[in-house]
């Protein structure tokens, strides 16, 4: 959660500097700005307590011998899953921020329209383990005909 309650803040802290710089700035409209970056700092706050723990809750990923299954979103939750046998490539991602936590990201990429699927957050272990079991399982798979 900790990286989630990153990503929120760093997204916070960036429009409340620009509008407190442009506060203490422009005299006539000090005010108005000033109260943009108070409201928005708060909201943010609340947004960097709050939404980590809604998606710690929806956020989910299996990987059995058939399939990875994914459900990912907030408001609009989404069911994704990979068959084995479709699964073309499986990578391994490693933002800056993702390093600092010492996360990785799982990116299966499939023929399938909808794009590749992501499993988020991962410890970079895991992502590793995982990506090598992705590997192993999808080898051991025969094509899907269809």
């Amino acid at each position: 959660m900790g990286w989630w309650r990153t990503q929120w803040a760093l997204l916070t802290v960036a429009p409340v500097a620009v509008l407190a710089v442009l506060g203490a700035f422009i005299d006539p409209a000090r005010t108005w700005l000033l109260a943009g970056a108070a409201v928005l700092a708060v909201l943010g706050l609340l947004c960097t307590l709050l939404i980590p723990l809604w998606w710690f809750r929806v956020h989910r990923w299996e990987v059995t011998d058939a399939a990875v299954y994914v459900r990912t979103g907030f408001f609009r939750q989404v069911w994704r899953i990979a068959p084995m046998s479709r699964i073309q490539t499986v990578d391994t991602v490693r933002g800056p921020l993702e390093q600092l936590f010492r996360l990785s990201t799982v990116i299966v990429t499939t023929a399938s329209a909808a794009g590749a699927v992501e499993i988020r957050g991962l410890d970079h272990e895991l992502a590793a383990e995982l990506a090598e079991r992705l590997t192993v399982i999808t080898q051991a798979t025969p094509g899907d005909a269809t």
